[in-house]
């Protein structure tokens, strides 16, 4: 911070002390101290407000402090903010897995809880080496997975991510190695996976994927055809289907989930992100009924010995429970729409701007791909002076803001972009 923008006490007195994300430490700037948040805005100790075109990585889908979900999050602290899940039930956690069922298509009917994406992505890898145990077949250890995806930072979760592309490459050899294929996006792709199957199929547990769109890897699109192409592929050589949703999922891509462009539905599904309007960590791992029966047995080894802590925390049941009350009236389609569009519309002129290869636009998406990997700390610190929060990543500047970020805040985000990188 400038001088005249001086860090609170907070911050200059706990830095010392906080270990940050995906920066270096010794080199990384300063971070922006955020004191509240409204709407679309962040609001800065210095009083500065930023519009915050990453909805806090994909969470807050409906705004920051949504009166609905504040509201039922203070109902539900009176009560009970936490117990345990062991042997207990509660109203929120219960009525949470009845709605994922209901608004999930096919049988998708059993949520196991935990508290992050990454668990929920290691709790349905477990899921499904177990499907496969409990059946009698063994042999099969492995996860096929695609180039361009990322699935968390956990162990496990890192052998699943883009080897090369990905931020684990430190870590090859920590872990067995899972098997990683490019994404069959036409007749020919779909031709060399079913190869591969055949080849290696008897020790895939499970394919997993993030459907249309792989988040962290790059904002990296594909089609419905792709996904049409896995289940079939899934469904000959006897493995399973996992479609990691966490950032898709909750009308990110257009649809309510991404699967249902494609028309298919997967074995198991992860969700998080937005899954309580970006207020409390919270995941579930959803699975079909013919995985959940696989676990049903006089036999206690055959159960899924498995348990968060904080699994199923009945405040962020609360805020989901909420989160999907604001998403019943479908005012979230025309919403998304209109962010969509304006993306497109003010992002359209980048495509001539200096070491940009490619602006794409899905859903309330935006992205802007470059040549070369971008200069984040500096990029954070422009983008800030223009009165917008945006964090690149890798090759791209993108835009993942909540579904009712004002027309005047989206043209806001769309114009700093295009001042930055030399557009406008």
């Amino acid at each position: 911070m400038t001088p005249d923008r001086l860090a609170p006490d907070w911050l200059t007195e706990g830095a010392a002390h906080v270990w940050r994300p995906y920066c270096q430490m010794q080199t990384a700037r300063p971070p922006l101290p955020v004191v509240a948040t409204h709407g679309a805005r962040l609001v800065l100790a210095d009083g500065r407000e930023l519009v915050d075109g990453l909805a806090s990585w994909w969470t807050a889908c409906h705004g920051y402090n949504h009166p609905h979900i504040a509201q039922a999050l203070r109902d539900q602290i009176e009560r009970m903010p936490h117990v345990m899940f062991g042997g207990l039930a509660h109203e929120p956690a219960y009525r949470l897995a009845k709605r994922l069922a209901d608004l999930l298509p096919g049988d998708l009917n059993h949520a196991f809880f935990a508290e992050s994406g990454s668990v929920a992505v290691e709790i349905a890898m477990k899921m499904a080496l177990q499907f496969h145990i409990n059946r009698g077949e063994q042999g099969r250890i492995r996860f096929l997975s695609f180039r361009g995806g990322y699935h968390g930072d956990t162990l496990a979760t890192m052998t699943v991510c883009d080897p090369e592309e990905g931020m684990h490459s430190l870590f090859a050899g920590v872990m067995p190695a899972q098997v990683i294929a490019d994404l069959p996006r036409d007749a020919e792709g779909e031709a060399a996976l079913d190869t591969l199957l055949t080849q290696r199929g008897g020790e895939i547990a499970a394919i997993l994927v993030e459907p249309l769109v792989q988040g962290a890897g790059g904002m990296l699109l594909h089609g419905p055809d792709t996904l049409r192409a896995l289940r079939r592929l899934a469904d000959k050589h006897g493995v399973l289907l996992i479609f990691d949703e966490i950032f898709t999922g909750f009308g990110r891509t257009g649809s309510m989930f991404a699967m249902q462009a494609a028309g298919i539905e997967p074995d198991i599904v992860t969700l998080s992100k937005a899954l309580t309007g970006g207020t409390l960590p919270l995941s579930a791992a959803v699975a079909s009924t013919r995985v959940f029966q696989a676990f049903l047995s006089d036999d206690p080894e055959a159960a899924l010995m498995h348990g968060p802590t904080y699994m199923a925390n009945p405040l962020a049941c609360a805020a989901a429970n909420a989160s999907l009350d604001l998403f019943e009236d479908g005012a979230w389609r025309a919403e998304v729409a209109r962010v969509s569009a304006a993306l497109a519309e003010g992002l359209e002129p980048c495509r001539t701007a200096p070491g940009v290869v490619d602006v794409r636009v899905l859903g309330a998406i935006g992205v802007v791909e470059f040549d070369a990997p971008v200069a984040v700390g500096d990029l954070c610190a422009r983008f800030a002076d223009e009165g917008v929060w945006i964090r690149p990543m890798g090759k791209v500047i993108y835009l993942t803001p909540a579904f009712t970020t004002p027309d005047a805040d989206l043209a806001l985000l769309t114009l700093a972009v295009r001042r930055v990188i030399g557009a406008d």
